[in-house]
């Protein structure tokens, strides 16, 4: 009588082989959300002095978000959508009257007593509720650095021709070569010291 086979064995190596493979393919495949921030270069760290400048109160724009998403702005209810506009006739005023050394000789706003003297003294204040909504925050905080940028484009078209924004990000683009990137240093400077972007971020209040 003929003897019966056994089961087959299974091959536990290629099994062992395919799973790695699975393994490596959603390793690679895989991809991870992260949260998208803000692209911020904090002001270097200045050692305290005794005797703080002085801030004229007409040089600070003020811009409060509620937990409701409404701005005041200036103590004034303003719509998001005219908030840029206002805050670029707040940057660009040059209230200091001509021939003082706080002039401004490239500043094309009404030139308004009562309103900022010049851009290097210009600070704009931003200040949110606890419940404020984070959109609503970064749609804000856009519009006003985008007031800084309006201006800083005007400008470097004026001297060189071309839009701050693209050559600032050219500057900052490690693939850029270090003879542009040299050359693109003094230009840069150049314009964010006419728009310096004072924008103060204070603490949020639990109204």
């Amino acid at each position: 009588m003929p003897r019966r086979k056994g089961a087959p064995e299974v091959n536990a190596g290629s099994m062992a082989d395919i799973a790695f493979l699975l393994l490596i393919f959603f390793l690679v495949t895989t991809t991870i959300e992260t949260d998208a921030g803000l692209d911020r270069m904090l002001p270097p760290i200045e050692p305290p002095t005794e005797d703080p400048p002085v801030i004229k109160e007409k040089n600070i724009f003020t811009v409060n978000i509620n937990k409701n998403g409404q701005l005041l702005v200036e103590e004034q209810i303003l719509n998001i959508k005219d908030l840029r506009e206002a805050a670029t006739a707040f940057l660009d005023n040059g209230g200091a009257p001509q021939g003082s050394p706080e002039y401004c000789s490239y500043c094309k706003g009404k030139r308004d007593g009562s309103s900022s003297d010049n851009p290097s003294k210009a600070i704009i204040s931003l200040k949110n509720d606890r419940e404020t909504k984070y959109a609503t925050y970064i749609t804000v905080q856009n519009e006003l650095v985008g007031a800084y940028n309006d201006l800083r484009n005007r400008e470097s078209q004026r001297l060189y021709g071309r839009d701050f924004v693209d050559m600032e990000a050219e500057y900052l683009n490690p693939e850029t070569p270090s003879s542009v990137r040299d050359d693109l240093k003094d230009k840069v400077k150049t314009i964010q010291d006419l728009f310096p972007q004072k924008l103060s971020e204070a603490e949020t209040s639990s109204n």
